[in-house]
């Protein structure tokens, strides 16, 4: 391990890549294009039951929850697509440890567009001045269930390029998969399972309300399936991968 790169300044490293590249460059601007036109049409021809804050920040954040994890998938397959790696290995032998830099510099963008999404959605309730009953009724348990939401979201999104090293392939399973896994489950005979295993179901409490022991268990065991396994799987090969 190069002992003149510590772990914070590794993660900056991680943060610029993000922006670096052409990809992670355009996503973003169209994260944050998209955000403010939804939010803007809404307020233009919406009705005055949508201006509250609950549903303009599910709104503001619609964008991000989609586009973001992309970048993390980049954020590991183009290291091995663009011949980086033998670069960063070569700078940090200690490969869980540029995964670990990897991980935490997705979640900080994560936390960054979420407070973003938050401030427009605020901004967007206040000039709408709507009189609705509930307008700023968000509990704050509740909002950070969805800001957990977002963050598995993105940590999957690294998870899934870790596990696949290839950026279309790894892009395609990460919205493919999990639909085809539902679709099976949607069968009668899996209706024990699907709570369980089934990110459609077990996540969508965390938007609706404050959630139950019950559906928390179901959120933790898809976690383990969908983001934890995968990531664990992604970490092994990235150890033992030969470097382009």
């Amino acid at each position: 391990m190069n002992p003149a790169i510590s772990f914070p300044k590794l993660t900056l490293v991680e943060l610029r890549k993000m922006v670096d590249t052409r990809a992670g460059f355009w996503l973003q601007l169209v994260v944050a294009v998209l955000t403010l036109a939804i939010v803007i049409l809404v307020c233009i021809f919406g009705e005055t039951s949508d201006f509250v804050f609950r549903d303009m920040f599910a709104l503001a954040i619609l964008p991000a929850s989609i586009l973001l994890p992309v970048i993390g998938i980049l954020l590991v397959s183009s290291e091995w697509s663009q011949r980086t790696a033998q670069q960063t290995f070569t700078l940090v032998p200690r490969r869980p440890r540029v995964i670990a830099a990897k991980l935490l510099a997705s979640l900080v963008v994560a936390a960054a567009a979420f407070v973003v999404s938050i401030v427009v959605a605020l901004l967007a309730t206040a000039i709408a001045g709507s009189d609705a009953p509930g307008t700023w009724s968000l509990p704050a348990g509740q909002l950070a269930q969805m800001g957990l939401l977002f963050a598995i979201a993105m940590v999957g999104g690294v998870a899934f390029g870790a596990l696949l090293l290839a950026s279309a392939p790894a892009i395609v399973a990460y919205f493919l998969a999990p639909t085809a896994w539902a679709a099976l489950l949607s069968i009668p005979a899996f209706d024990g399972l699907a709570p369980w295993l089934d990110g459609s179901r077990s996540y969508a409490p965390m938007t609706e309300g404050l959630m139950s022991a019950t559906e928390w268990a179901h959120v933790a065991t898809t976690t383990a399936l969908w983001l934890a396994l995968p990531l664990a799987l992604g970490i092994a090969r990235i150890r033992r991968n030969e470097v382009p």
